[in-house]
């Protein structure tokens, strides 16, 4: 039981992008349909990545399975920021939701419209928001050293990425 709540490290770069991709694609339904029923599923994604990884996440477990058939070389990447961007995406598709039932749909898209531009720029350029905000918050002294040693260093992570082929 106790490692259906463990967070993988390193993760995939890949996977992490299939997944955003996928966040993409659900988020967009749901704010051309206005469906609470898909912004509930994209909540309950989140919140199932953030607590076990990929374990009980459906998309999480298409990304695992599909990354290594597209890219049979990893790009292996730290797992502690991909899980705190989870985390920001569990607590902005959260907010959404009590929006969605409470004051209805057109505040909780305007929350969804920042969900989409966070995963399209994980899913289509790789950049990841919340684990570039997750280095600041490193710097910044708000997130001990020692949950993520390489992610202290934002630099040595882009000066590695701009060398490989």
């Amino acid at each position: 039981m106790r490692d259906l709540f463990k967070f993988p490290n390193p993760v995939n770069h890949l996977a992490a992008q299939i997944v955003a991709v996928g966040v993409v694609a659900m988020t967009l339904l749901a704010l051309v349909l206005k469906s609470s029923v898909v912004l509930d599923v994209i909540c309950a994604g989140f919140w199932a990545r953030l607590l076990t990884g990929p374990t009980l996440s459906p998309l999480g477990q298409v990304a695992v399975r599909l990354a290594p058939r597209l890219q049979p070389t990893p790009r292996l990447i730290a797992g502690p920021p991909k899980r705190f961007a989870q985390g920001c995406g569990a607590a902005l598709t959260s907010l959404a939701v009590v929006l969605a039932y409470t004051v209805g749909w057109t505040p909780a898209a305007y929350v969804l419209v920042v969900v989409l531009a966070a995963a399209s720029l994980e899913g289509f350029l790789g950049y990841c928001v919340g684990c570039t905000v997750f280095g600041w918050l490193m710097r910044a002294g708000l997130v001990p050293k020692e949950i993520c040693e390489e992610c202290a260093d934002l630099s040595a992570r882009y000066a590695q990425r701009s060398i490989e082929p």
